[in-house]
């Protein structure tokens, strides 16, 4: 398949890039490049462009089969203080794009969604019946956009999987390509950053009703996410069903067992100061991914450690972040 990855230039993206072209399907990178970084879409043609573009995303949308959707922001905390950003960004984007999508005649859309959409959980694990309530911005801009794909699903006969993946971590075996955000916001680069600099590793809230008092969470490998949407989009092009499907371990780990484990790889310390809850910070979030399992027979491959030790391996290839 012809396949247009949006936000291809990111995290997830790029990695899925990869291996979208080692399942032999051929792809365009359109992204915008506020938040990606044209290195991680080395090897792709690439298109700058905006999703609210119309024009742009015409001609690249033009003889494509299929769209996977990465071009969302995707900071709680941001969207918390700057909701206007992520309706603009998310919703009214994320609207453009599938419209450009069925003025193209493109009927399958691959889209990355969040396990943010269904809030405080009342039971952990998380199956996809848990009642969608999403409590902050982030994960109201996703299930918005959940809810047009399946309003545009029955009425124009675009087939989706919205993938509601729960925390990417990690980076390519191959030391390549990793995480790179400006700011970084997510806990393993983060605490992996504090042992590679000894600048402390801020942990929010350590009185949450957890083993620990620390957030708890469903860390996934950034390739076993990559693989998933591949096995997505292998779905749509096999079955006339859409599917809404969680992506994780299974297991969770809190932030103070995060930290343990980076201490583990790198063999160093990891300073941290305790601060406040951040608003909009559920206490645990822990998938069950046995639908993933069954209806696209895909499961995580990678450990903790794994994790880890990817994500560090990448960060010793990057410079040393300058001292302000």
């Amino acid at each position: 398949m012809k396949v247009v990855v949006v936000g291809g230039a990111g995290y997830i993206g790029s990695h899925t890039a990869r291996v979208l072209a080692r399942h032999g399907h051929e792809l365009v990178v359109f992204d915008d490049l506020s938040t990606g970084f044209d290195v991680l879409a080395m090897g792709f043609p690439l298109v700058r462009g905006t999703i609210s573009d119309r024009d742009a995303l015409a001609g690249v949308l033009r003889g494509a089969d299929a769209v996977m959707h990465f071009a969302a922001f995707a900071s709680v905390g941001e969207s918390v203080q700057n909701p206007r950003k992520y309706f603009a960004n998310n919703i009214e984007g994320g609207l453009a794009l599938l419209n450009a999508c069925l003025e193209a005649g493109v009927k399958k859309f691959v889209f990355s969604s969040t396990c943010a959409v269904y809030g405080v959980p009342e039971v952990v694990p998380i199956t996809e019946q848990t009642r969608r309530e999403p409590v902050n911005p982030y994960g109201v801009s996703k299930l918005f956009l959940e809810r047009a794909l399946e309003a545009y699903s029955g009425a124009y006969g675009l087939r989706f999987a919205a993938l509601r993946y729960f925390n990417a971590a990690g980076a390519d075996e191959s030391g390549e390509i990793g995480e790179m955000h400006d700011p970084e916001n997510h806990l393993i680069p983060l605490a992996l950053r504090a042992a590679r600099t000894g600048s402390p590793l801020r942990v929010f809230g350590d009185d949450y009703p957890t083993p620990d008092g620390t957030c708890v969470r469903d860390y996934i490998h950034v390739n076993d996410l990559a693989e998933a949407h591949v096995l997505a989009l292998h779905h749509l092009g096999e079955s006339q069903e859409s599917l809404a499907v969680n992506l994780g371990t299974g297991q969770g780990h809190s932030v103070k067992e995060i930290i343990a484990e980076v201490e583990k790889v790198t063999g160093r310390a990891v300073p941290h100061d305790i601060a406040p809850r951040r608003p909009g910070d559920p206490p645990s979030l822990v998938a069950d991914p046995s639908l993933a399992e069954r209806v696209l027979r895909w499961k995580a491959r990678y450990s903790l450690h794994q994790i880890v030790a990817t994500a560090w391996k990448w960060m010793e290839s990057q410079p040393l972040p300058r001292r302000s």
